[in-house]
């Protein structure tokens, strides 16, 4: 009798944990097509999963129409042009320049080249040649080699510290083309955290992006992840950064929601604490990065990488109707954390979208009341 009174126990606490040991950190319960929960995105504006660009957090039609000349007609001209025009301290420069050299990685992945063939991405390497004292063509090579290490081998071998050394030469050429541009110094950030730089090394480093750039909030993503426990710092350690950036943000800045970035950085593995998706640190840190949408332009084009977050966490703190309110201003585009760090970003995407819809017309909500 005894021992079918502790299978009996051990058969009740599997049922409580089941539900808690199934939420890891960026995944969550996947909804069918046909399941009664799903909705047609089409009725709500939604773009169908198949249609959703990975390549960017939001919109930007004149990169967008750049990227499809130069790898349709493989002449770097176009994009040598659109970076020249683009204002170096801004953030669509570090954003243009992640997206080429993120193009010409994809095209090198797809066709790596061979006897017969020539290898993808062969407009970089002809920009470099032909270009070697543009700016532009310089960073977006310096881009090329970081993606390429985290791309193509394992933090910690020769192989990924060969391609970083070589990025950080890149960057270093880049810097010396245009003073004072801070991209080259932004894409050093991911270099120097893969290659374990030394705290007053990359300290260093901060400081020169702050001199050029003090309120980028690019910069500040790219150097979060340096402080955060998975990597050579802390919790405190990346929490006060962002919390100290996010103090000194002037009104319309969204380094106010660099706290939720901090956040998710550190969300645990498994999440056994109920409700903690509203615990006082994800709320205050939810709030900071709304009030930060809501004042920031309209035309910021940081603003979408946090709403793709804001979605992350609003669904998952049941807050649906503000989910509704982040999606319809990102919709389309999916090229931002939490998504890119799954294999298939637009099919995660599209489940946190599912279940925001399922959540808001569950409690009332319609295609007619989102619009009104």
């Amino acid at each position: 009798m005894a021992i079918l009174w502790i299978l009996m126990a051990l058969l009740l606490i599997s049922f409580a944990l089941l539900p808690y040991l199934r939420r890891r950190r960026g995944m969550i319960e996947q909804v069918s097509p046909n399941h009664p929960d799903a909705a047609d995105p089409a009725a709500y504006g939604f773009a169908r999963e198949e249609e959703l660009d990975v390549r960017m957090p939001g919109p930007d039609q004149d990169l967008l129409d750049v990227l499809d000349l130069v790898q349709r007609t493989q002449d770097y001209r176009a994009a040598a042009q659109l970076l020249a025009g683009t204002e170096a301290e801004g953030e669509l420069r570090w954003q243009r320049v992640q997206a080429f050299a993120g193009a010409a990685a994809l095209e090198l992945q797809r066709r790596p080249g061979g006897v017969s063939e020539t290898p993808g991405g062969q407009w970089l390497r002809v920009w470099r040649a032909e270009q070697p004292k543009d700016a532009g063509g310089a960073a977006v090579h310096a881009e090329f080699l970081v993606q390429q290490a985290w791309r193509t081998s394992t933090p910690g071998t020769d192989e990924f510290r060969i391609i970083m050394e070589e990025a950080r030469d890149a960057c270093a050429q880049a810097a010396l083309l245009a003073p004072g541009d801070p991209v080259p110094y932004i894409v050093e950030l991911s270099a120097a955290r893969g290659l374990a730089c030394p705290r007053p090394e990359f300290e260093q480093l901060w400081l020169k992006i702050l001199d050029r750039a003090p309120a980028h909030m690019g910069a500040h993503l790219a150097a979060l992840p340096y402080w955060s426990e998975k990597w050579h710092g802390s919790r405190e350690l990346a929490y006060s950064f962002s919390e100290a950036a996010a103090a000194r943000a002037q009104r319309g800045s969204l380094l106010a929601a660099l706290p939720l970035f901090a956040v998710f950085d550190h969300l645990p593995e498994v999440n056994l604490v109920s409700g903690f998706y509203r615990s006082e640190v994800v709320t205050r840190a939810v709030h900071g990065a709304l009030h930060a949408v809501h004042s920031a332009r309209p035309d910021d084009p940081m603003s979408a990488h946090v709403r793709h977050l804001l979605v992350f966490f609003l669904v998952r703190s049941e807050r649906w109707a503000e989910a509704m309110d982040q999606l319809i201003h990102v919709d389309g585009h999916v090229g931002a954390l939490p998504w890119t760090l799954s294999a298939d970003p637009a099919a995660e995407f599209a489940v946190y979208r599912a279940l925001a819809v399922a959540g808001y017309e569950a409690n009332g909500g319609s295609p007619a009341t989102l619009h009104s």
